[in-house]
């Protein structure tokens, strides 16, 4: 007899496998958090080189004091949607903040990163209309293109080209495609060339729209990401991100040039269907917003500091993703060696990434750090040695 639950054995099979390194990399808990970079795991102090926190904004005074007069002004939840009961003063600021920091007319702030790109794509597509999405794009842009019954089409990673070629082939339904790509990409640390991205969506009336969760304070000169860099914030349509990462909180947005996202929360049910944030988190998300912009010197950290791990361990003989950025990914020959050498990390006190299928978007297995403007030069140096040490005797690729 069939089972609900008959699809979980394969599910079961990989839990026990991982279970059989010591340390489950699913399960690592993190007992108390040190400071931004410092966490006790299984008892010791333990360097975190794998969370993303890349402003180091975690325990900023600012931001801790921020969330504590919301907590005594406004309580710890709103316990509702926007659109019923829980829309606050201070969403409607930090949605007016977010617009004015990229420079356009419209934001919509979303209580998750993930709900972001839910409900941005939710509202934006469905049924008949067609978006095209990079290979290696996140699970949320999939995610939301599949709730939004939109036709879904991929081309090759980083690869406009690739893009060109399926725009081609839809004829008259270019015009009204919608095109989904990443500012910096999470697992390899590598990111598109986007000002060619934006010439082939211009060149067939389609519309462009970018993730920037990990690029929102760590590229740009103002920290607004990619499209800053590049400088196409006026040729891309819509900018999607996350509260989770520079910013140290949880929420996520999207802005955009275009005045209809104004109506996005209408038609939009991740938005219209979920607890808005807490106030704790949207002040200090806004704290966090206003030293991204007054303090451009941790972004310049933290690149200093990732050129400097990423050649550490280029030198240590090490097959790397293809672009320096805060993500530095270490490739390897098996899922058993990057489990392994994941293990031997945890031991020698650094707190890594472990990537394996079908989570690699190439169906590789890695290592993968994320760096802080918070971490030390000794620390980074300490990341290099112990890397080293798991290596040893080992080449990697």
């Amino acid at each position: 007899m069939n089972s609900l639950f008959d699809k979980f054995a394969e599910a079961a099979e990989k839990r026990d496998s991982l279970s059989q390194l010591g340390t489950n990399p699913t399960q690592v808990v993190m007992e108390r958090a040190i400071d931004a970079t410092t966490a006790q795991i299984n008892g010791k102090p333990t360097i975190l080189a794998g969370t993303n926190n890349y402003l180091g904004l975690t325990f900023e005074p600012e931001c801790i004091d921020a969330a504590k007069h919301a907590l005594t002004q406004s309580g710890t939840g709103t316990t509702g949607s926007r659109m019923a009961n829980g829309n606050y003063a201070d969403h409607v600021l930090l949605e007016q903040e977010i617009a004015e920091f990229y420079g356009y007319p419209q934001a919509m702030l979303f209580s998750t990163g993930y709900g972001a790109n839910l409900g941005t794509l939710a509202a934006l597509v469905g049924p008949g209309d067609v978006v095209m999405l990079d290979a290696d794009a996140h699970a949320s842009l999939y995610d939301g293109c599949k709730l939004s019954g939109a036709d879904i089409y991929r081309f090759k990673h980083s690869d406009p080209d690739s893009l060109d070629k399926r725009l081609r082939r839809l004829g008259d339904r270019a015009s009204s495609a919608l095109v989904a790509i990443e500012g910096l990409y999470s697992i390899l640390g590598d990111y598109p060339k986007l000002s060619e991205f934006c010439d082939v969506c211009e060149k067939y009336g389609a519309m462009l729209l970018v993730d920037e969760a990990h690029s929102l304070g760590t590229m740009g000169e103002h920290g607004r990401g990619l499209s800053e860099a590049e400088g196409v914030l006026n040729r891309v349509d819509f900018i999607v991100g996350t509260f989770s990462k520079s910013l140290g909180a949880t929420g996520g947005y999207c802005v955009s040039r275009h005045e209809e996202l104004s109506l996005f929360r209408y038609t939009s049910r991740p938005f219209i269907f979920t607890a808005s944030p807490c106030p704790s988190v949207v002040a200090s998300t806004r704290a966090a917003l206003k030293l991204l912009r007054e303090q451009p010197e941790r972004r310049e950290r933290l690149w200093t500091i990732a050129t400097r791990l990423y050649n550490g361990l280029s030198d240590l003989g090490l097959t790397l993703g293809p672009q320096i950025s805060p993500v530095v990914a270490v490739r390897c020959h098996s899922a058993e060696y990057a489990m392994s050498v994941w293990q031997r990390l945890l031991a020698e006190g650094v707190y890594t990434n472990l990537i394996v299928p079908p989570a690699s978007p190439d169906g590789s297995s890695l290592i993968r750090c994320s760096l802080s403007a918070a971490h030390t030069d000794e620390q980074v140096e300490q990341i290099i040695a112990a890397v080293g040490v798991a290596t040893a005797g080992q080449n990697a690729t």
